[in-house]
């Protein structure tokens, strides 16, 4: 080959390489360690009625890790495809790449569309190689309800819990992908545990918006009730997502292990809402992503040694 077409074919290289790059610094790709410990921590549940098993198998652990990026990441494009125009005029999110013309709108559409076809073909995929149809049955409900959270605020001021609970389908996925005979009350108390957490830190998260949520009529919590009283109902969806995980411990049977994740996670979370008062903002990046992602981790970590040990 010659330079120039080594060059050219470089060029090209670069050229795709450098939105996809924009693109997963856009959807913070690295979040999906909120969702996924929970996940992990149904499947693991769900896999003591396998037979001779006390773990998910590793396939479909793998394909439970590719459904849950494949939707994260759809959800995630599609909600900057949505708030772009609002993103151009807010000063805190105006720099991310569709508002700032470092991602076309055409870009953003095509990697939507990729990041659908991975969880649908993750969800094919429990049927052909496990017999298992739920996935692939429940991909749509799922989708609709992750993608419906973007217009949410629009018209409602309980998008922070459609947001919770659109997340919260993902453990109870993952037991559905594992063992949808067993589906039970453990499954939709780790349902309501993910709602009331993510619900909750949300609400923090928005408050940051207030004045820009107001102005363009978006119905966020803070903004309609004041920052006073919803950072009063994050930390009450806390205390609650504290109580789905005890009553969780006692009917699936955790022990001591678990119960200390808990008690951990109780003491985080107490610390993440000590962190954002009324006014003061400044801590929130740290309340949202660096708290909320140990919680998740020592949660699931937690669980997941007492159902092996």
């Amino acid at each position: 080959m010659t330079q120039a077409g080594t060059e050219i074919k470089g060029a090209s290289r670069v050229a795709w390489v450098a939105p996809i790059r924009i693109w997963a610094d856009m959807v913070k790709f690295a979040h999906t360690v909120f969702a996924l410990p929970f996940a992990l921590m149904a499947a693991f549940l769900a896999a003591r009625n396998l037979p001779n098993r006390t773990a998910p198998y590793a396939g479909q652990a793998a394909l439970i890790l590719l459904c849950m990026i494949g939707a994260r990441s759809a959800a995630m494009t599609f909600n900057r495809i949505a708030d772009a125009r609002i993103d151009a005029r807010n000063p805190r999110t105006q720099g991310r790449p569709l508002p700032a013309g470092r991602l076309s709108s055409t870009a953003a559409w095509a990697m939507f569309a990729a990041a659908v076809l991975v969880f649908l073909g993750g969800c094919a995929l429990f049927k052909a190689v496990y017999e298992n149809p739920w996935p692939l049955r429940l991909s749509l409900p799922v989708l609709a309800a992750l993608l419906g959270y973007s217009y949410a605020k629009r018209f409602t001021k309980w998008s922070h819990l459609w947001l919770g609970a659109g997340i919260g389908l993902a453990p109870a996925a993952a037991w559905i992908a594992v063992h949808p005979g067993s589906l039970g009350w453990g499954a939709g108390l780790l349902w309501l545990c993910v709602t009331c957490w993510i619900g909750g830190f949300d609400i923090i998260y928005a408050c940051q918006d207030i004045d820009v949520d107001r102005r363009e009529g978006l119905h966020s919590l803070p903004s309609r009730v004041g920052p006073a009283r919803a950072l009063a109902l994050a930390r009450v969806l806390h205390a609650a997502a504290i109580v789905a995980l005890v009553v969780l411990g006692a009917v699936e049977d955790l022990g001591v292990v678990y119960g200390a994740g808990v008690a951990a996670s109780a003491v985080l979370l107490a610390v993440e809402n000590n962190l954002v008062r009324p006014g003061a903002y400044e801590k929130v990046n740290v309340a949202f992503f660096t708290v909320n992602g140990v919680v998740s981790c020592v949660l699931a970590a937690a669980a997941i040694l007492d159902v092996v040990r």
